[in-house]
């Protein structure tokens, strides 16, 4: 069975002045506050979710 493919996401901006779902989208990948860092599976939704919030978020291990 291979791995499963991760990325580490890393909150960059504030939430703050924000529309509510950029700010839930962020809750929803785990974030909530400048410099949180979570480790997600690789997947087209967490992808999404990345892509919607790109201008918030650092992404390593791509």
């Amino acid at each position: 069975m291979a791995a499963k493919k991760t990325l580490t996401v890393r909150q960059t901006g504030s939430s703050t002045r924000r529309p509510k779902d950029q700010h839930a989208t962020l809750v929803g990948l785990g974030l909530g506050r400048i410099g949180k860092q979570k480790t997600l599976e690789d997947t087209p939704s967490v992808r999404g979710m990345i892509r919607k919030v790109a201008h918030m978020v650092a992404v390593e291990g791509e």
